[in-house]
């Protein structure tokens, strides 16, 4: 199938009567940060696990590392990472030991254990705490153990289920850095996330699911010169002096009603400001910003909420 550590045609996974992930294709490079977007339900994690070797496929084929889950499962399993969604570590024990004892099931030598275990609190800036047990670390402490002990086998894929969901905004940025760091390194990472900021940051090619199917892949300044303008002017007006959507249709790409505000995407938002205070409209507040990955999001998978 080519030179991709992760590589799928036609994958598809069902429970029953529903079918969770319907037909996709997936490359994923060496090197590359990968990342899977899409809004609940869309199928990331059931592809997750598939490519993880703890679901097996309902249909078409899939390779990770150049063999197949269904028969070498085992095998792969033991040279990837996997952080899940939420941290199952042991709580009870230290923050050295749980690092250590993971090593161990991957039948590691102690000495080279003990090495790898004092390297990783280091990464995961966690050497201070190395005697401590894990149960009162904060949560950006656990997330970052959590990725540390995934790193214990030195894989060659890691893959991360919303690595920073739940994080103050410090927190997450530390996990960004490391991360980055693990890029530099070579290795290659599988993301699926909800923070379309942090899917810009740290993907390099991502794809849109919905509904089961992919649809839209690419980078994400490609998403985002594909599926949207430029910029995107924001208009909040008082709830007696809003103008219907159809009154700024002829000054803007495409004209979007919120509930609070209106959004207008255009390759240039300080002239249509200026068309729009031409036009007699006085808005509370307008807000000029460039177009983001959300945009691209939102528009591609709609904005009602999924449960």
């Amino acid at each position: 199938m080519g030179d991709g550590l992760v590589q799928a045609r036609g994958l598809r996974k069902r429970f029953g009567e529903f079918e969770a992930v319907r037909g996709i294709d997936v490359d994923v490079a060496p090197g590359e940060v990968f990342g899977f977007l899409g809004p609940n339900g869309a199928g990331k994690s059931s592809t997750m696990r598939m490519v993880a070797c703890v679901s097996p496929r309902t249909g078409g084929t899939l390779q990770v590392l150049g063999m197949d889950p269904d028969v070498d499962g085992p095998r792969i399993r033991a040279r990837i990472g996997v952080v899940p969604q939420l941290d199952n570590l042991d709580a009870e024990l230290t923050v050295r030991q749980n690092l250590q004892v993971y090593g161990r099931y991957f039948g590691l030598p102690k000495r080279h254990v003990r090495e790898k275990a004092a390297e990783l609190m280091e990464f995961a800036q966690l050497a201070d705490r190395a005697d401590e047990p894990v149960e009162p670390l904060s949560g950006g402490m656990k997330r970052r153990l959590t990725i540390a002990r995934a790193l214990v086998n030195d894989p060659e894929l890691l893959l991360l289920d919303e690595p920073t969901t739940g994080l103050d905004p410090q927190a997450r940025h530390l996990l960004w850095e490391r991360l980055y760091r693990l890029k530099r390194e070579g290795v290659t990472q599988i993301i699926t996330t909800h923070y379309m900021d942090e899917a810009e940051q740290l993907c390099d090619r991502l794809v849109v699911m919905d509904g089961g199917v992919i649809v839209a892949e690419g980078s994400p300044a490609e998403l985002i010169g594909r599926h949207a303008a430029r910029e995107v002017l924001e208009l909040r007006f008082a709830p007696e002096d809003r103008p219907p959507a159809a009154a700024f249709a002829r000054l803007a790409d495409r004209v979007e009603e919120l509930p609070d505000r209106l959004l207008l995407s255009t390759a240039d938002g300080e002239r249509v400001q200026g068309e729009v205070a031409r036009a007699g409209h006085r808005p509370i507040s307008a807000l000029v910003r460039r177009a983001t990955l959300e945009d691209v999001f939102l528009r591609l998978t709609g904005r009602t909420l999924v449960d």
